[in-house]
Parts: C-alpha cells; sequence; structure tokens
C-alpha cells in the first residue's frame, strides 16, 4: 500500500484522483497545499466574482471561472510540470478527457512561462464532473477539461494551482 505523507516522491506514480468533496478527508495527508485548497474550498463565498487568489503565493493558486463547455475539437489536451492542478466543480457538469501522458503524442512543446504542453487528441477516457465533484491531475496526468457533456453548459469551477 502506497504510504502517504510530506514526500511527494512517493505521489509521483499516483494516478489521477477524481472524487466527491464529501470524501476529502482521504485526500488532506498527501500534501499540506491540496489540504490548505480543500480548506478553500469548505470556505468559499459563493457571491465571490472570478479571478485568481494567492493562497500561498505562486505555491498555492485558486483560479475561480465561470465558462461555457465547448466540444472537446474546440479544447486542447494539456499537462503541467511545475503544478498539479485540483479542480472543484461549484455548479454545472462538464466532461473531463484524461489520459497518462507516456501514451500521448506531443503536439505543442512546454511552454515554461504558461506551465502547459500540449498533445493531440485522445478523447476516449472521460469523466463527467458535476457540482461538487473534483479531481486531482498530477504532472503525468494529460487533460482536457471544460467539455460538452450531453449540451453545452455554464460551469462555475475554482482550479487550484499547487506546486508540490
Amino acid at each position: 500500500m502506497l504510504e502517504f505523507g510530506t514526500n511527494y516522491l512517493q505521489v509521483l506514480s499516483y494516478p489521477m484522483i477524481y472524487d466527491h468533496i464529501r470524501n476529502q478527508a482521504l485526500y488532506r495527508p498527501l500534501h499540506p497545499r491540496i489540504s490548505r485548497a480543500l480548506d478553500y474550498i469548505n470556505g468559499f463565498d459563493p457571491e465571490m466574482a472570478d479571478g485568481k487568489v494567492e493562497l500561498d503565493g505562486e505555491n498555492l493558486l485558486a483560479i475561480v471561472q465561470s465558462y461555457e463547455t465547448r466540444l472537446p475539437a474546440n479544447k486542447k489536451l494539456e499537462s503541467h510540470r511545475r503544478y498539479v492542478d485540483l479542480q472543484y466543480i461549484l455548479s454545472g457538469e462538464e466532461t473531463l478527457f484524461h489520459r497518462q501522458i507516456e501514451s500521448l503524442v506531443v503536439k505543442e512543446p512546454y511552454e515554461e512561462e504558461r506551465d502547459v504542453q500540449f498533445y493531440h487528441d485522445a478523447d476516449d477516457q472521460s469523466l463527467v464532473l458535476r457540482a461538487g465533484d473534483f479531481c486531482i491531475l498530477f504532472q503525468h496526468d494529460g487533460h482536457k477539461p471544460g467539455c460538452v457533456y450531453c449540451q453545452a453548459r455554464t460551469i462555475r469551477k475554482i482550479v487550484f494551482k499547487i506546486r508540490l
């Protein structure tokens, strides 16, 4: 069994996490910044405007966003090197496509400034995220969030950028 704690090297090969916020206690031991992101969700004011909030300088950012879901062909599959994403759905529902990056073909090289690399589509592994659901996407997790589920919908979510 994988032992969780403050040693991130133990978590590097951990698969993407997909769960509901009611089970958040299971993931708090992964890292203190993941725990702090979950605290932010618990105290979130739904009246807060969209925008970026630094919770621990550049080590932990919360990006509150609202948008319309789009067809998968209009979105890009991406991964990050510096940050882990924790994506939490406040309202609406979307499809998120996922695939481990070792099985993907690079489409656009890594951009250091934006901390993003894009891949050719691989839309066969998908999750539906609804209000209260979250996912944690590690550096080896290619992902394409914000895609239509059944029909276009308005989504409100928080994307945390977590440096581990």
